[in-house]
């Protein structure tokens, strides 16, 4: 970590105003050779931690541009280490031409995720905090912005910390109890172990609960848009994205491939993906938009089965909404302002939700939102709570509880206070992997390859 690195902490490509980041032992080092500030008398290298100055940029005896130098001193940085951060104007051209002088200056161009990385190693933050910071950048929502903000600011970390002081207390009075008989250690009632066992497995069993949801906000989801021809997909899709994103006409088969536009719907993301009308073809072209269509729908994490129901229940509808059974599915009874014959009872059973709408007349998108938020289990998640936030620390979770059921059934059978013992430690191992307490070169590699440059 002694080298000092530098990278663009803004999006690279032109803007108002791009930062340049160093970080290292020679951040102020570097930065004062590419930095001159308009006051002679002030000196980079001597500048205070939260202070700004103003100068001028230089390479080679030239100058690039005038700006704003940040100072942030160890460990008061993001980083832990000394940082300085070069505001320039936002031209890709004067960025690239400060981020080559600063590397002639004797900084190193830094690796993705390396400053968190560094935050990381210098003790910072923790390894859930880390990657909350990915997690807030890719949020696709408010929302889900929101839980990534609760994990950074560390409320995930408590709650893994409180898991762990409860179980290395009942790991140690069972060491304790096991190991020095002689020196009168009370031993552990039966049910006092098993009540706190429940209780640490409960809290687990919570944050595994919410993770799909919580995934949910932070990345969207894929909804395909199915249904008969001519039953409004592609006029729902329009309303949904606010213009006209599908061609619409009265002509059974114009959709013919899937057409795709990302909404916000509900508060999430949904990448929504139109679909050629299913129905039994002899069109070459329409049956296989209709084989994309069946595609789309198997793959999809939210389905929208739209439905006319100013037409009487078909057989295709039936069809429809038995392929719909147990998945993630919303029926949408379209044409509402028009006479209603469609049977809405006989395709409800195969649904987590029915919504009826006029997608033609602009209506219905708001209580479709709130289908959505129920079916994707969002409506009820407080993003002000801890939550799971990576895969990694799902699985590390899952195995946390799954050692604590093994000690529970060791418990119940019998085996002793040694074998629920062993059970413990290895659901501590699984929280101290979560955390990135125990965490192997090759997790925190994991970890870290999913960054952006300059994070």
């Amino acid at each position: 970590m002694a080298e000092t690195i530098v990278a663009l902490a803004t999006p690279p490509g032109v803007g108002g105003i791009a930062v340049v980041r160093l970080s290292g032992e020679a951040a102020l080092t570097v930065a004062a050779k590419v930095f001159f500030p308009h006051n002679a008398a002030k000196k980079v290298e001597n500048a205070k931690g939260y202070t700004a100055l103003y100068g001028k940029f230089m390479a080679d005896g030239r100058e690039l541009d005038d700006g704003v130098a940040l100072f942030f001193r160890a460990p008061h940085s993001y980083t832990g280490e000394d940082v300085a951060e070069l505001s320039c104007h936002g031209g890709p051209v004067v960025a690239q031409s400060l981020i080559d002088a600063c590397i002639a200056a004797g900084a190193r161009p830094a690796g993705p995720g390396e400053y968190t990385r560094r935050a990381f190693v210098n003790g910072r933050i923790d390894l859930t905090q880390a990657e909350a910071v990915m997690s807030l950048i890719d949020a696709a929502g408010r929302q889900g912005a929101a839980l990534a903000r609760t994990a950074l600011d560390g409320a995930l970390a408590r709650r893994i910390q409180e898991f762990k002081q409860r179980l290395v207390a009942l790991a140690g009075h069972i060491a304790a109890w096991v190991d020095f008989p002689e020196e009168d250690v009370p031993a552990l009632a039966p049910e006092a172990l098993a009540a706190t066992l429940d209780e640490v497995s409960a809290g687990l069993a919570e944050l595994i609960k919410n993770f799909g949801a919580g995934a949910v906000l932070r990345e969207g989801v894929d909804a395909a848009i199915v249904g008969s021809p001519n039953v409004g997909k592609s006029t729902l899709l329009n309303l949904l994205a606010g213009f006209d994103r599908a061609i619409v006409t009265p002509i059974a088969g114009t959709t013919r491939d899937v057409v795709e536009q990302a909404v916000m719907l509900g508060g999430v993301r949904v990448t929504l993906r139109d679909t050629a009308g299913l129905r039994d073809t002899g069109d070459v072209v329409e049956a296989e938009g209709i084989r994309r269509s069946r595609r789309a729908m198997e793959e999809a994490g939210l389905i929208l089965a739209v439905f006319d129901g100013s037409a009487p229940l078909a057989e295709a509808d039936r069809q429809l909404a038995a392929d719909c059974a147990g998945r993630p599915a919303i029926a949408i009874v379209n044409k509402s302002d028009l006479p209603q014959q469609f049977d809405t009872a006989a395709v409800a059973g195969s649904f987590s939700e029915v919504v009826t709408l006029a997608a033609g007349r602009g209506e219905g998108a708001e209580a479709l939102g709130e289908a959505v938020r129920r079916v994707l289990g969002v409506a009820g998640l407080d993003p002000n709570v801890p939550c799971l936030v990576s895969r990694r620390q799902y699985a590390a979770a899952c195995e946390a509880r799954d050692a604590l059921a093994e000690a529970k059934n060791a418990l119940g059978g019998g085996f002793g206070l040694d074998a629920v013992s062993v059970c413990v430690d290895d659901a501590l191992s699984a929280l101290c992997r979560l955390t990135g307490e125990d965490a192997s070169d090759a997790v925190v590699e994991e970890v870290f390859s999913t960054f952006c440059v300059g994070k």
